[in-house]
């Protein structure tokens, strides 16, 4: 442990975020699964949890969860997938 009473402080700061972000990307996960589901099953609600993918998705990348470009190349990949379906 440190001895510094910032560095002590930053990490437990790191630490909340970690735990912030693993969620989100977890919630990501799950967002994007659900959304494949749905389209592959051909559901009334596809579209919506598609959207809903999407923008959590961005909101990862803007909060700076994830990678600008990973957001782009998962969101490419999803579109792909729907266009396809």
């Amino acid at each position: 442990m440190a001895n510094i009473k910032s560095q002590i402080k930053r990490i437990k700061q790191n630490e909340r975020a970690r735990e912030r972000n693993r969620s989100v990307r977890s919630e990501i996960k799950t967002r994007t699964k659900s959304a494949l589901g749905a389209l592959d099953a051909g559901a009334e609600n596809s579209d919506d949890t598609l959207r809903l993918a999407i923008r959590r998705i961005d909101k990862a990348a803007a909060k700076g969860v994830i990678h600008p470009n990973q957001a782009a190349r998962r969101k490419s990949r999803l579109m792909r997938h729907a266009n396809q379906a």
